[in-house]
Order: structure tokens, then sequence, then C-alpha cells
């Protein structure tokens, strides 16, 4: 069976990260194990800080937020005058988020939605200069069509797991990847962004708005 993320790679990328290893995000990984829990781990986090301060991003949402993982690296991004909007259905995690990312310094800057992340978007009114999406795989598409059009010409769509998960690859057929290669066939035709399939992990998608 191919295999998206070979280990060797992987560590080789981490031990180049090695200079976020504080007290705080070594906690928040540690649960991530502990937990079995999909964060997007360390080199996905750096690269989305990377891309949202590439566009000047203040305004992000976050369609699955876990318990903050992702929400740390863009809170770093948007800079004390911004703002990260998370979403979870579950209020434990909103409640360890709060205690992780206040921890950080940056939960003044977060807005902890509870809730299907899509129907949460449609509360919130505005554009936003990054939407970043990590829900269940097969609601995928649907976050794409309620997240296009929220996006700032500009602005950034950023996906984890494109290529796959921890246990299928987009080359493997069932409702997960099915869905996954729905996602990816629809930014790739949509002429309002230039994207691009980033083979960090288990693949980020990077869709920047151009009309």
């Amino acid at each position: 069976m191919p295999s998206i993320l070979d280990p060797k790679i992987d560590s080789y990328q981490r031990s180049l990260l090695d200079r976020y290893d504080e007290p705080l995000l070594l906690a928040m990984e540690a649960e991530g194990d502990e937990r079995g829990f999909p964060i997007v781990g360390r080199a996905v986090g750096v690269t989305l800080e990377l891309l949202s301060r590439s566009i000047g991003a203040r305004r992000v949402m976050e369609l699955g937020s876990g318990f903050g993982y992702s929400a740390y690296w863009f809170a770093r991004a948007v800079g004390p005058d911004g703002e990260v909007h998370c979403t979870d259905g579950d209020p434990a995690n909103a409640a360890t988020a709060e205690r992780y990312l206040t921890a950080a310094g940056s939960w003044d800057l977060v807005r902890y939605h509870v809730g299907d992340a899509v129907e949460q978007l449609a509360t919130i009114d505005g554009d936003f200069d990054v939407v970043f999406c990590d829900i269940d795989k097969p609601g995928y598409p649907a976050a794409w069509r309620a997240a296009a059009e929220r996006i700032r010409v500009g602005g950034l769509y950023l996906c984890d797991n494109t290529l796959g998960t921890s246990s299928d690859t987009v080359l493997d057929d069932n409702d997960r990847t099915r869905a996954i290669r729905e996602h990816n066939r629809l930014i790739a035709d949509d002429a309002r962004y230039v994207s691009a399939l980033i083979p960090t992990r288990q693949g980020l998608l990077a869709a920047l708005r151009i009309a």
C-alpha cells in the first residue's frame, strides 16, 4: 500500500524545527499523541504560519480546531490585532484550547465557536484572509463550497489531509478518500483560485484567491 508519510523524512523535517521546542508546544504535541488526536503536526503548523504571514493575514477562520494546536500557529501569524475563529463540536476541546492558548498568551485573539464548523461559518459576518479546513473528511466538499466566497481576493484557503489520512491515501476508495478527491478537484478547476498541493505530511492544499 502506498504510504504518504515516510517516518524518516518526517523525523528529518521535525529536526529542522527544534527551535520551537517550548514546554507549551511540546505539551500540546504530547497530548495529541496520548489521545490519538489528529493534530496537524509541527511541519504543517509552521507552514500555516508562514503562508498566513506571507499575505499579512489578520482574520482567520478555522473549520475544525480540536484543542487549539493549529490555532496556536495562526495566532502567531495574525499578531496582537488579529483574530482567529475556531470551531469544534466538542465543548471539552474548546475548554482545553482555552487552557493552552491562555498559557500561550493568545486566547484573547481567539473566538471559539462550539458546533458544526460549516454551520458556524454561516453565523459569522465578513470575509477572511485565511480559511483553514480540517474537519471530518466526508465534509470537505461542503466546506470548500461554503468557504470559497468568504475569502478575500488575495486570501488563502488551506486544507490539511489532502493526500489522505493516517489510515488511507487518496489512491484508496472509500467515503473519506472519495470526498477528499472531489474536494481537491473542485479547487483545481476553480478559475478564481490558483492552487497547489504541498506534500508535507499528509498533504496541505493551498489555494490563493485571484478573482
